[in-house]
């Protein structure tokens, strides 16, 4: 289903009882960039530790804008043994839905902007059509504008309808707007002698609106009704009515609850993301870390600097979350994968020895055929994320006791896989874990290498050709960590670069000690730069000990990767169930 702004009011009952209904929710965004000035491989650099690559998404990432929302509801039906799904497409713009609400400004990524288009991307319908939203924070301070203004009309904290007795004395008018108060004080008595319903005043600015509800609160305190009105060319005017008591309470209780209605429209398609996080239900995403902090940042509050803050939002908005990246990429799944791009996944767990999940669409909604390949449509690819998640659940199923065709979303199969957001890149942390502390690996045989602009990879590998394989991974344009294969080889690195002046090489542990004692640095400006030196012509060489010459480096990702996974499937039973060890599960 196709949702905008024209049709998000009545789709709000359905998307709720889908919701609702739900045995598990897959979800997928699309942004208006991703980087507003790293590259790609600086922002996802290979040694990364959790907090360093919060920091940088947070920092860089944060500025574009989440304009299209995937929401896929699967609910499982077992007296017909499959899956009912409901897909929701969302288009989402923060248009400002009145002078108070907050004017948002979001940048674009030229890239980002024209692969979207390639793949047929309807722009036009996210500026025209767009849900608009708020945070929690911009919701609550427009609410107390809307009761601080209400309370200034009517002289009085009540929101429900002007007190006849709401303002004591006479009000204090500037003298440069005594005149003007005089010239509205002689049409409101013309209207009360003449036998007109109401009068309407010129276009005044909102202080003189102000001033006009104060004073003829005071001096008539019965029977006027006053109201803003605004022209089609965003001018307002008072709007003086004659009432009764009676009719001016009914006609202010009616106008309050327009303005709440009014509210409950600019909080938009924040209200999606409070009925997913109140349910409770497993949240499923691919690679969806960026996917959960926009998430997060335009629609709850903005993300806090430290990644423990982070955390303890997350799993308050979200308390379940699955990350088919990430499951894919561990036990028992990663030697039976080869490519973990959703696409390519989507495909793979349709053969042998997985099994295509039937999953049919609920009755008045979209349906997808993945054959057509809708690619970067926020709802298609949420549906085929869920796709890929009942696939691999139901593949655990083949290791209990007797083997089962369905693994329910709540299974204790699932719970290894919870609330770990795969880390895009990282050599030797798989994961960021959202519910407790992060792996700590040892990064003994990591360089800290910082040199000239000039250089490129080619130079970091000619630099280090005497040490056999290496593994390059740039944070910015003068430094870079540089992994070798053998421990032994780190301490003569050093040792050898001591007195060379165009670089400098340090261990990793230096390079922590180093940016500890200086937490206020920005991360992009860590690297030691020399702009006077050049690149030296020739070949650049550092020269290891005879017997370290031919080092056996197998690859510092898969070597890494190991220490938190076995290979080897273990079955244990327990109650029905088992528990395979090994991956992620082995380090809940």
């Amino acid at each position: 289903m196709e949702v905008t702004r024209q049709n998000f009011k009545d789709s709000l009952p359905t998307i709720y009882s889908a919701v609702q209904d739900a045995d598990f929710l897959a979800i997928d965004g699309e942004f208006s960039g991703i980087s507003d000035g790293p590259s790609v491989s600086a922002l996802t650099n290979g040694m990364d530790t959790p907090e360093e690559r919060y920091v940088k998404l947070r920092k860089h990432s944060m500025d574009f804008l989440l304009f299209q929302f995937g929401l896929c509801a699967f609910r499982y039906e077992q007296s017909q043994s499959r899956y009912l799904m409901k897909a929701f497409n969302f288009y989402i713009f923060p248009k400002p839905f009145s002078r108070n609400s907050p004017d948002i400004k979001f940048i674009c990524q030229s890239s980002s902007i024209d692969f979207l288009a390639s793949q047929g991307f309807d722009f036009n319908k996210v500026f025209r059509s767009g849900i608009p939203y708020l945070n929690q924070e911009e919701e609550s301070q427009l609410r107390e504008q809307y009761e601080e203004r209400r309370s200034q009309m009517n002289g009085a904290g009540t929101p429900s309808y002007i007190s006849p007795n709401s303002c004591k004395g006479p009000v204090n008018v500037p003298d440069e707007h005594k005149d003007f108060i005089s010239r509205v004080v002689e049409k409101v008595e013309t209207l009360l002698n003449n036998p007109e319903k109401s009068v309407e005043l010129e276009p005044c600015s909102g202080f003189q609106r102000k001033l006009i509800y104060q004073t003829l609160n005071w001096k008539y305190p019965k029977g006027l009704h006053v109201e803003t009105v605004e022209t089609e060319k965003k001018e307002r005017f008072l709007q003086i009515s004659k009432v009764d008591e009676d009719e001016r309470r009914r006609i202010e209780q009616q106008k309050y609850e327009r303005e709440q209605e009014e509210m409950n429209d600019a909080v938009g398609f924040s209200r999606v993301i409070h009925a997913i996080s109140k349910s409770g239900k497993l949240v499923v995403g691919h690679n969806m870390l960026l996917d959960v902090m926009h998430t997060i940042h335009q629609f709850y509050c903005p993300l806090p600097e430290a990644l423990d803050d982070f955390k303890e939002v997350t799993m308050c908005v979200f308390p379940r979350l699955l990350d088919t990246k990430l499951m894919a990429s561990t036990q028992p799944f990663k030697e039976l994968i080869t490519n973990t791009s959703l696409a390519e996944l989507e495909k793979q767990l349709k053969d042998k020895p997985f099994k295509a999940p039937r999953v049919e669409c609920s009755e008045g909604f979209q349906s997808y055929d993945t054959a057509a390949e809708r690619l970067h449509e926020a709802g298609y690819d949420a549906y085929i994320t869920g796709l890929c998640f009942i696939s691999m659940a139901n593949y655990l199923g083949s290791f209990l006791t007797p083997p089962r065709a369905h693994i329910s979303s709540r299974s204790k199969l699932i719970e290894p896989f919870y609330n770990k957001l795969f880390l895009m890149r990282v050599i030797d942390i798989p994961y960021m874990n959202v519910t407790g502390p992060d792996l700590q690996p040892k990064r003994d045989h990591v360089l800290y290498v910082t040199f000239p602009k000039e250089w490129k990879t080619s130079d970091l590998y000619q630099l280090f050709s005497a040490f056999g394989n290496i593994q390059v991974s740039w944070i910015d344009d003068t430094s870079a960590f540089v992994s070798l294969s053998q421990l032994e080889q780190v301490q003569i690195a050093v040792n050898t670069s001591r007195y060379a002046e165009s670089y400098r090489i340090q261990t990793y542990a230096e390079y922590l000690q180093a940016k500890q004692k200086n937490t206020n640095r920005k991360w992009s400006e860590a690297g030691w730069t020399d702009t006077s030196c050049r690149p030296p012509t020739g070949k650049r060489s550092l020269s290891p000990t005879q017997e370290e010459t031919n080092p056996d480096f197998s690859g510092v990702a898969e070597s890494n990767w190991s220490n938190y996974s076995n290979p080897g499937k273990k079955k244990i039973k327990m109650d029905g169930e088992c528990f395979i060890f090994g991956g992620v599960a082995s380090n809940d």
